[in-house]
């Protein structure tokens, strides 16, 4: 009863909040709530703290004893919601499948699948030297296994 109190709560604070989503919701079996968000838009501490307050404050703690952390998805947090990709359009990533590993920006997130682009360096097709060549790959979100965003300094 406690899980669907908060969940209900959760989801209402996300329905007056349409640019947050959730990543991960979880309670243990001592009652800690354990929830990660993200954003169209990323997400601010205030924006932690929005959730948490719209939940904290509408459970009765003489009720519930719990214990609730709210935070963003981390930055190297692999990718796993198809809003993250929209929002993370242009940037490099790391896409991981069951068969190969890509690394390339990412032009193109639709509802179905991703479209990652790079550069390789490979031979002329007629005399010696390299040429460089734009290549594209066209991944259906089924077949990712893991994808992160690459953090470049």
């Amino acid at each position: 009863m406690f899980k669907n109190t908060v969940k209900d709560l959760l989801e209402t604070a996300l329905e007056e909040r349409p640019d947050l989503f959730l990543i991960d919701f979880s309670i243990s079996t001592d009652n800690h709530v354990h929830i990660v968000i993200d954003g169209d838009n990323g997400v601010l501490v205030e924006d932690c703290m929005f959730v948490s307050r719209a939940i904290e404050h509408n459970i009765d703690r003489e009720e519930h004893d719990f214990s609730l952390e709210v935070m963003s998805a981390g930055a190297t947090s692999p990718l796993v919601n198809r809003r993250q990709y929209k929002k993370n359009l242009k940037r490099e990533l790391l896409v991981r499948t069951a068969s190969e590993k890509i690394e390339g920006t990412l032009a193109n997130a639709t509802d179905t699948n991703i479209v990652l682009e790079w550069k390789v360096r490979e031979p002329k097709p007629v005399g010696k030297g390299k040429v460089t060549v734009k290549k594209q790959a066209e991944i259906a979100y089924e077949d990712i296994v893991e994808a992160k965003v690459m953090i470049k300094f």
